[in-house]
This record gives structure tokens, sequence and C-alpha cells, in this order.
């Protein structure tokens, strides 16, 4: 293996949260609001100048399900006969609170800034020992084979919302933009790796995120559901030192 690939993770990690645990309160209220629709033309409009204003405030509270994609690379290293290394990722259930900034750019457009933190929890289990590939010697590096990643992220979206012509208390709408998040538990600069059972994510993340919902207008607020996909752009695995072992410099069995 030469050096530039001695250089380069063996794999990528990027972000992918879905709130699917949120999806089917989002489905319940959609199908209320499509029988209200149905069941009268006219009513009482309520909060009938709320979305002339130019700027306003707000807050929200969420759910969210983190993961990571796996990306293998050079996987053509490996004999046909024989079992590539594997990695899974459990998935659990976090949380996301924050502050909306609503900017009226047109009647039907508007830009939102929603600062806010999000937290959770993933598991990685590293399923295969290390096999010797292009004469290295062989070293079982993952005999401890899970990792336990926590994350708190500040969570920075700036996102465009388009929405359809308001009818009566309704308005459906599409949201989508970009954000940055800022990860508080992150060890990248931690001198210890995998070898001493620290698994590394970077600090510095950016993602993109596209989302669909529909703006209920009731008596005193205005309550908006939606549901968001939210992925990385870049790769938030920060590879293993190099380690020299039998007087070879090998990659790491864990991300290399």
């Amino acid at each position: 293996m030469n050096r530039k690939l001695l250089e380069q993770p063996l794999f990528t990690m990027q972000l992918n949260s879905l709130m699917k645990n949120f999806s089917f309160v989002f489905v319940f209220l959609m199908l209320f609001g499509v029988q209200d629709l149905l069941a009268q033309r006219e009513k009482v409009e309520y909060l009938p100048n709320f979305d002339m204003r130019t700027l306003r405030f707000g807050f929200y509270l969420g759910g969210n399900q983190l993961g990571y994609k796996i990306d293998y690379k050079n996987m053509e290293q490996y004999p046909a006969e024989q079992d590539p290394l594997q990695i899974a990722v459990k998935e659990s259930l976090g949380f996301n609170v924050g502050f909306l900034v609503d900017l009226r750019i047109m009647d039907n457009i508007h830009l939102h800034f929603e600062p806010g933190l999000m937290s959770n929890a993933k598991t990685i289990t590293f399923y295969n020992a290390y096999t010797a590939l292009n004469g290295n010697p062989n070293y079982v590096g993952t005999e401890n084979t899970e990792r336990k990643v926590t994350s708190t992220l500040m969570h920075l979206p700036l996102l465009l919302k388009v929405s359809a012509n308001r009818l009566n208390n309704l308005r459906p709408y599409l949201i989508g933009g970009v954000s940055y998040d800022y990860n508080f538990s992150s060890n990248a600069n931690n001198p210890s790796d995998n070898y001493d059972n620290e698994f590394r994510t970077t600090t510095h993340n950016f993602m993109y995120e596209v989302g669909v919902g529909m703006d209920f207008y009731l008596y005193f607020f205005k309550f908006s559901p939606s549901v968001r996909f939210v992925s990385a752009i870049n790769n938030e695995l920060v590879p293993d030192n190099r380690r020299t072992i039998d007087g070879r410099e090998i990659t790491s069995p864990w991300t290399g």
C-alpha cells in the first residue's frame, strides 16, 4: 500500500438524520388538515396579518434519529472468497431545541435562521478482525469491537421556506438550505485513538437539509410541524494515528 493510501482513511462517515420517529405525527396532522379543508370551504381565519410582518421570532422543539453512512474504499484489494471488514451503526433517538428567526422576503418566500442544540448518541460495532493485506503483519486490532459516540451539536441552519397560498387556517410549505454544526463532544485533537479505545470525529461539519411541513394558524399562535432530512457534506471521521508493528508501518484496523 503506497504512502498516499496510508494518508487517506479507507472509509468516510457522513451524518444522516431523518426524524422518522415523528413522521407519524406529521402524517396525522396533514390528514387532519386535509379533512379540515374538505369539511369547510370558509371559516374564521386566525391571525390574518401574521405573515405580513417583516421579522418574526419563535422557538422549536423536536426529535432526531442520527446515524453514520459508512463509505468503504479500496474494497478491490480483498480476495473474492474473503468477507470485507464490516462496520455497523446503531442509531438512537435524540432531541432538538432552539430559536427561530423568520425574515419575510416575499408573500410566499421566507428566510429562516434556526440556531439550536442537537443531542444524540450512536453505537459503532466492528465485526471482523483486521486481516493482513499486501504483506502487512496480521494484527487483531478489533478485539474491543464497540464504540459509543455521543454528540452535542450547536446546529446553525440557514433555510429558504417556500409556502403555498394560505387556505383558511392551513398553509403547506417546503423548506431547505445549508447548515453548520459545531460538535462540542468532538475529540478530534485527542492524541489517543482507537488503539486506546478513543473513536475520534471532527469538530466542524457542514450540512444540507430539506423538508416539508404545514402551518396551522391557531387563535394565539402559529404551529408549524415539519419533517426534515439532514445530511453532512464532509467526512466526519478522524483517522487513527500511524503505528509501526513488527517493524512495519500498517494502516489502522479501525479507520484504515
